[in-house]
C-alpha cells in the first residue's frame, strides 16, 4: 500500500567522495531494496504519467533500468534501454557526454522509437544534466512526438546550460537536494 507521507530521502544513502574525491554520491539501491520505498518510487512516477500518452519508458544503464522497467510496466508502456558504448547487439545510434567526474557515450538502438511514439525518459538521478541531455539527443534524433523526463532524484543545487535546456520538459522528480 502506498505511503504518500514516507520521506524518500530516508532511504538514500549518501556515499562521501565517492566515485572521485569530492562527489557526494546518491546511492538509491538503499532505497530499491525496502519493499515499501520501491513501491512507493513506482506507483509516484506511474501515477503522475499515467494519462500523458507515453508509448515507452527510455531509461539508462543501469540504476535507471529497474525503475523505469517496473514503470512502463505499470502504465503499459513499451521500455527502450540507453545502454553505455558497445553493449548493445544491433545496429545503434549515439551520443557522448560529460559526467561530474569525466565523459562517456550511450548508445541506443536505431530502431528503437518511431515518430509516433510519445517518451518518457527515466533515470535514477539529474545532477549535471549531461546524461539526460545526451538520452534526450538520442530521442530527438527518432522525431518522436512527445518527450518528458522523470527522476528519482534533481540535484537541484548544481546549475548550468543543460539544466536550462531539460527545464523546457515537462520533468517530475520525487527527492531534491
Amino acid at each position: 500500500m502506498k505511503n504518500k507521507n514516507m520521506d524518500l530521502k530516508k532511504y538514500i544513502r549518501e556515499i562521501q567522495d565517492y566515485p572521485i574525491e569530492g562527489i557526494n554520491f546518491k546511492d538509491i539501491t538503499t532505497l530499491l531494496k525496502d519493499e515499501k520505498a520501491f513501491r512507493q518510487v513506482v506507483e509516484e512516477i506511474s501515477s503522475y504519467f499515467a494519462n500523458k500518452g507515453i508509448t515507452k519508458i527510455v531509461s539508462l544503464e543501469s540504476r535507471g533500468f529497474i525503475v523505469g522497467g517496473a514503470v512502463a510496466y505499470c502504465i503499459n508502456a513499451g521500455f527502450v534501454p540507453i545502454r553505455k558504448k558497445g553493449k548493445l547487439p544491433s545496429k545503434t545510434v549515439k551520443e557522448s557526454y560529460e559526467l561530474e567526474y569525466g565523459t562517456d557515450t550511450i548508445e541506443m538502438h536505431e530502431d528503437a522509437l518511431s515518430e509516433d511514439d510519445v517518451v518518457l525518459i527515466h533515470d535514477d538521478l539529474l545532477a549535471t544534466g549531461g546524461t539526460a541531455l545526451a538520452a534526450l539527443k538520442l530521442v530527438q534524433q527518432m522525431n518522436v512526438k512527445k518527450v518528458y523526463f522523470s527522476f528519482i532524484c534533481d540535484l537541484k543545487f548544481i546549475e548550468n546550460g543543460n539544466k536550462d535546456i531539460l527545464s523546457q520538459y515537462e520533468t517530475h522528480s520525487l527527492v531534491e537536494y
